[in-house]
């Protein structure tokens, strides 16, 4: 099965290329459901080729277009032309005509924000061209059988990690109601979210909805996130091709220790012998995340509770090791403040963690330093066999 990573910039796909991914889905601006993430644009395409390599790279050009925005989209065909894309990820049939006239040979796969959760609307989408089908993350694991059974030919992929939405997969209007923020455009606010007092329904007056509150927070609306790393083997049954991990506007952290997680996984089923398999399972709950279920894949009970917990987050990140400079000296990347008196700790493709107490730091002018902050150059010095690309982090709260 092909392991499939989100990619909100070019630093995110590096990482989510060397902990595992065999694919990555990138946006481009003004086409993408994730118009807050950065994105790509300018030259990127150039930098993207080079780091792509043999792996597989999707373009997300899923929003609903406005009759300016296909206007908008031709203009762009020639510097869309430059990104070695392997297929389109669309969900507005409208597109079709302008892809298939400029794409000929590039593949199309149907956005899960199209809704399809059906043998027959796949087949529907099958005669019009599309050889993938991204499943509706409402469509149970039974259901996806029948869908690969009547259908043996097209491929089909399933989200396993990260985010739910309260809607038929992003078809909300709360955002748009509260905020002028479309999630059908790509800005969605996360409005069920937010921090809501109290729920009343009109035609009940005094009947108030339960709101469970924690520290500044209610839950009323808000989705569990989706997991479902102990139940791979069941989607390798049930004919999923491609396992998608949600998250183009998470951190490279979240990116590295999912990929990685799910990779080691994937591997240890294929007959690989993955030294310490629990472990890597482990390190996903130390990713911020929500509670976690497993959506509707196994029934919609799980998803008819909401969850009565905020985020929880047990370490944090601060950044990354970048290219060798010396004798075990590494540039550093900071992401978040990193005092010396930290103990770290090292993470790697292959590398559960290392953990440090004895490095050291230095400014740009190789000036020993105590802390280092984000957004200036710094180099570190550690025993440890560390390695350009891998993750730095803290336990949260830890001095």
């Amino acid at each position: 099965m092909e392991l499939l990573d989100p990619a909100g910039n070019i630093e995110k796909l590096y990482y989510a290329y060397r902990y595992g991914a065999d694919a990555a889905y990138i946006g481009i601006k003004n086409f993408s459901l994730r118009a807050k993430a950065d994105n790509f644009k300018g030259d990127d395409w150039n930098k993207i080729a080079e780091i792509k390599g043999d792996k597989k790279l999707f373009g997300a050009l899923n929003i609903f277009f406005h009759n300016n925005e296909l206007r908008t989209l031709e203009e762009n065909i020639d510097y869309l032309k430059l990104y070695p894309f392997d297929a389109f990820i669309i969900s507005d049939l409208g597109v079709l005509p302008t892809l298939r006239k400029y794409f000929p040979d590039t593949a199309l796969h149907l956005s899960t924000q199209a809704n399809c959760i059906n043998k027959e609307s796949a087949k529907v989408y099958s005669d019009l061209g599309f050889s993938r089908i991204i499943l509706g993350r409402e469509t149970p694991l039974d259901e996806i059988k029948e869908i690969r059974d009547y259908l043996p030919e097209i491929e089909l992929e399933a989200f396993v990690h990260g985010a739910m939405c309260i809607a038929y997969s992003g078809r909300c209007f709360l955002s748009k109601e509260m905020s002028n923020r479309s999630a059908n455009q790509g800005d969605c606010a996360h409005s069920c979210r937010w921090t809501y007092r109290v729920l009343e329904e009109k035609q009940r007056p005094g009947e108030y909805m339960p709101v469970e509150q924690g520290d500044n927070f209610t839950t009323v609306m808000s989705s569990k996130d989706m997991c479902l790393i102990d139940h791979i083997d069941k989607f390798k049954d049930a004919g999923v091709d491609s396992l998608k991990i949600e998250g183009r506007m998470k951190s490279i952290y979240y990116a590295a220790v999912v990929t990685r997680a799910y990779r080691k996984m994937i591997d240890s089923l294929a007959g690989q012998k993955i030294e310490n398999m629990e472990g890597f399972r482990e390190e996903l709950f130390k990713v911020s995340h929500r509670e976690f279920s497993t959506g509707f894949y196994f029934g919609k009970e799980e998803m008819d509770e909401v969850t009565k917990i905020s985020y929880e987050r047990e370490y944090t990140f601060l950044g990354s090791i970048g290219s060798k400079t010396g004798h075990n000296t590494f540039e550093l990347i900071v992401k978040n403040q990193i005092k010396s008196e930290n103990e770290i700790e090292y993470i790697g493709p292959d590398v559960l963690f290392l953990k440090d107490s004895n490095y050291t730091l230095y400014d740009k002018d190789g000036i020993r330093v105590e802390k280092a902050d984000h957004g200036k150059v710094y180099t570190l010095e550690t025993k440890l066999p560390v390695k350009e690309g891998y993750i730095l982090r803290k336990k949260t709260g830890a001095v």
